[in-house]
């Protein structure tokens, strides 16, 4: 069988598909299809019946729909107004002042919230019309907001990982630890950034506010509390034992639900579109990871993941060259399909190598969702990109100059991942699950 013609027409067949406007998930799944009656002797039909049935019943992603939920929850809450009068006092005084906001409050609301679009969203709609009419530039507001919302696949709990731990058979909780100090790494990097611009561009940072004491400060800093003892709920079950992730989220969920209640932002019409939200967006994954999933089957049954191991392998390259050339490619397809479509599709056919090559897979798992954080501001299909442009009706070739430096931050950011592995590994290794 000639591999390449066989990678080309299930390519053509995919994005043939997906121009025709046909959904993510029933163009894999339709590929898969094809592949499997046109190159394989196995019939399709009840291979694709088993594997959508194990793809779909799966308990390890029961956590995913808590997750979403508990994020759609607390994006009708009055979260990002809490988050923003407690945060702007500590940053006053910080060269950049408050376009740290944009930073700190992904960051934050990353570790509740799961989704990089929920958090762009949120927090871009505290942050931009208040920075705006203080006077910042609005090309560091959004550029900024557009590298800082990705966090929210990075910091757990996140879904990208949940769906990585699925796919590789890898440990959610570990993948969750091993998420926060590359995740810390990515948010100093950001911050980093603001500050040296900030410097070199003082006459556009505005003034400061009012300086308040030290004690005004903190008086201030009770709206974080909040949203601070939700994460300590939710991620020190995970991280004690306590809980596995799906019991976190579940957690995560009532937690919310109380935390809404109180804040009275929390109603029946509030509740039927958190549940309504969650319940789309989970859907939409759930067809998404059962079509991958047929497609990753009916490629085994073809020969591709042998044949590309083999050929990957023929290339010499290094473990490095190999991570950039990963890199590269991951970037690429991030262009044209979103990162939950990338994992899915990718992961049956390249974990046999990347095993091969000696690469730890619960650091596999970090990079990954780095290089996919890289592809939610890249055009045509950032969507970050697209979260911005609703919000601010700017065009995407705008939105991605903007966005470039915090792109460059990233491959430095996979760079020093890289030379320093222990940066993702070393908590997981030391913490008891």
């Amino acid at each position: 069988m000639n591999e390449a013609l066989v990678i080309t027409m299930l390519v053509i067949s995919i994005f043939g598909f997906l121009a025709g406007g046909v959904w993510v998930g029933l163009t894999l799944a339709g590929t898969a299809w094809l592949g499997m009656e046109l190159f394989s002797s196995r019939p399709a039909g009840d291979a694709m019946a088993i594997t959508i049935w194990g793809a779909s019943s799966s308990w390890t992603l029961t956590a995913l729909p808590l997750f979403l939920w508990m994020g759609e929850i607390l994006f009708r809450s009055r979260l990002s107004q809490d988050l923003f009068k407690g945060l702007a006092p500590w940053l006053d005084g910080i060269p950049g002042r408050l376009l740290h906001t944009n930073i700190v409050g992904c960051a934050i609301f990353a570790a509740v919230s799961g989704s990089s679009a929920a958090t762009c969203a949120t927090i871009g709609k505290m942050t931009i019309p208040e920075l705006t009419r203080r006077g910042y530039p609005q090309g560091q507001i959004i550029g900024t907001l557009a590298g800082a919302g990705t966090l929210g696949l990075l910091i757990p709990p996140s879904i990208i990982m949940i769906v990585y731990g699925v796919a590789a058979d890898v440990s959610i909780s570990k993948l969750f630890i091993a998420g926060i100090f590359p995740g810390m790494l990515l948010a100093g990097l950001f911050m980093g950034y603001i500050a040296v611009w900030a410097l070199l561009n003082p006459s556009q940072i505005p003034a400061a506010d009012q300086k308040l004491t030290f004690f005004q400060k903190l008086y201030q800093s009770r709206h974080l509390i909040p949203v601070v003892i939700l994460i300590g709920i939710v991620l020190g079950t995970i991280y004690t034992g306590f809980a596995t992730a799906t019991e976190a989220a579940a957690v995560g969920v009532i937690g919310s639900l109380i935390l809404s209640f109180l804040q009275g932002s929390m109603n029946w019409k509030v509740f039927k579109e958190a549940v309504m939200g969650a319940t789309r967006l989970y859907c939409m994954i759930a067809l998404i990871l059962a079509g991958a999933q047929f497609l990753t089957l009916s490629m085994g049954y073809i020969g591709l993941p042998r044949a590309l191991a083999e050929w990957i392998a023929s290339l010499g390259l290094s473990q490095f060259g190999l991570i950039m050339a990963l890199m590269v490619f991951f970037v690429v397809l991030g262009c044209f399909l979103d990162g939950i479509s990338i994992v899915v599709l990718t992961m049956g056919i390249l974990l046999p190598t990347v095993t091969s090559a000696g690469i730890d897979l619960i650091w596999f798992g970090v990079f990954l969702v780095f290089v996919i954080e890289m592809a939610q501001i890249t055009p045509p299909v950032g969507f970050n990109l697209f979260v911005l442009s609703g919000m601010t009706k700017k065009e995407l070739p705008y939105l991605a100059r903007v966005s470039c430096p915090m792109f460059l931050l990233m491959i430095v950011g996979i760079l020093l991942l890289y030379v320093a592995p222990e940066i993702a590994t070393w908590l997981p290794r030391n913490m008891k699950m």
